[in-house]
């Protein structure tokens, strides 16, 4: 007996109603069209998703013109022993003034391909300034100090 010998009241169906939010991604399924679905206007433009934009590495060679390999290196678990482990890799960057040197750190933007393998930028990242206070001294001589005096 194949399906289409098969006939099925249509009232069974209409008597159906889909009460999950989650089957459709939309509320309730409604036969009659209301007012408030009409003027609801859902926005169709969505932001691109910007994942992996920007890395940060250490400059690791400079011999090409304009161009800089930087090694970037990321923990990840390993996947047997769930261990975090360091993953190195290695991206061309464009480096327009030959500017950097090999051991400095670079932050690589995400550009349009300027070559088969470069489609990053490398900028340079600010130095860190370390915020230390100056040592207050307690005002008491040492005895080191006063026996060299004597």
């Amino acid at each position: 007996m194949s399906l289409l010998h098969l006939h099925l009241p249509l009232s069974q169906f209409k008597s159906l109603n889909l009460s999950n939010p989650f089957l459709h991604g939309t509320s309730a399924i409604s036969t009659k069209p209301s007012a408030v679905a009409a003027n609801h206007h859902c926005p169709t433009y969505f932001p691109p998703i910007r994942a992996m934009r920007s890395l940060q590495g250490r400059v690791i060679c400079t011999t090409n013109d304009k161009t800089v390999n930087v090694e970037v290196v990321r923990l990840a678990p390993h996947p047997k022993y769930k261990r975090r482990v360091r993953k190195k890799k290695k991206f061309q960057a464009h480096d327009p003034e030959n500017q950097f040197q090999i051991g400095d750190i670079v932050q690589l933007e995400k550009c349009k391909p300027i070559s088969k393998k470069k489609t990053f930028l490398a900028v340079p990242v600010p130095k860190r300034t370390a915020s230390k206070k100056p040592e207050q001294e307690l005002g008491l001589a040492l005895e080191s100090d006063s026996a060299s005096q004597v």
